[in-house]
């Protein structure tokens, strides 16, 4: 949803329909496969290969009327609980002439306007960079590209079709004797963190490649970087 008074700031997210669709149609959703589990319990027990084999034994002893009212209360408290943290998770991005402010997580978190020097989609994720290219945020969302663009431009910001720097970067490889400093353990992390999908553990790593100077982003499981001055616009250490 976009919300803006004339001269206001323009809010992109926390749409009442996407709060509909979580706090209402996953709950139903869950409650739906719910039910269907003591008509299932008794084929899935007999299945030698299947996980957890003692619960559906234990639903399906049940009265069928006790396994169907367990079944959806237990769908309902798993939708409303997916519900809970979807709602956590979504970005909500206000933007005025002033600055961009954000809330994720029931984290808020801006950046004025004088730091800023170019706003873009990347894929899933919106980026802003900082003088020299030094990336300042990357943040994945679901939100509409289009919005996202009205939005910023409206308001006179930057706004770039794509990464200005994107032949800039590098795919990665273990061992490239160009990286600054330090840069190639965390690196190394970071790829492990990205295959086991540990999505915080991506977000810190990341962080602290850019306090050396590095800027990365992932495309189809790999990782792209290229050098950017440190917070502060320091340059990076050459190796």
């Amino acid at each position: 949803m976009r919300a803006r008074e004339p001269g206001g700031p323009t809010r992109v997210g926390g749409d009442v329909g996407e709060l509909v669709v979580l706090w209402v149609g996953v709950p139903l959703l869950g409650a739906a496969v719910g039910g269907l589990l003591p008509l299932v319990a008794d084929w899935v027990a007999g299945l030698p290969w299947a996980p957890v084999q003692g619960w559906f034994e234990l639903v399906a002893g049940l009265p069928y009327r006790r396994a169907l009212a367990g079944g959806v209360t237990l769908g309902v408290l798993a939708g409303l609980f997916v519900a809970h943290v979807g709602t956590r998770e979504r970005l909500i991005v206000t933007v005025d002439r002033s600055g961009v402010r954000w809330r994720r997580d029931g984290v808020d978190r801006e950046l004025p306007r004088h730091t800023v020097t170019a706003v873009f989609v990347d894929g899933r994720e919106l980026v802003l960079l900082g003088p020299a290219g030094a990336e300042l945020t990357r943040e994945r969302s679901d939100l509409s590209r289009r919005r996202l663009r009205d939005a910023f431009d409206g308001h006179g910001w930057p706004w770039r079709d794509a990464d200005p720097h994107r032949d800039a970067y590098r795919r990665w490889v273990e061992g490239l004797p160009d990286l600054p400093p330090g840069a190639d353990p965390l690196l190394r992390a970071r790829q492990r963190a990205v295959d086991a999908d540990r999505g915080r553990d991506v977000r810190e790593l990341r962080g602290e490649l850019a306090r050396i100077g590095v800027v990365v982003r992932d495309e189809g499981g790999r990782q792209y970087w290229r050098v950017a001055p440190r917070p502060g616009g320091q340059a990076p250490p050459q190796p």
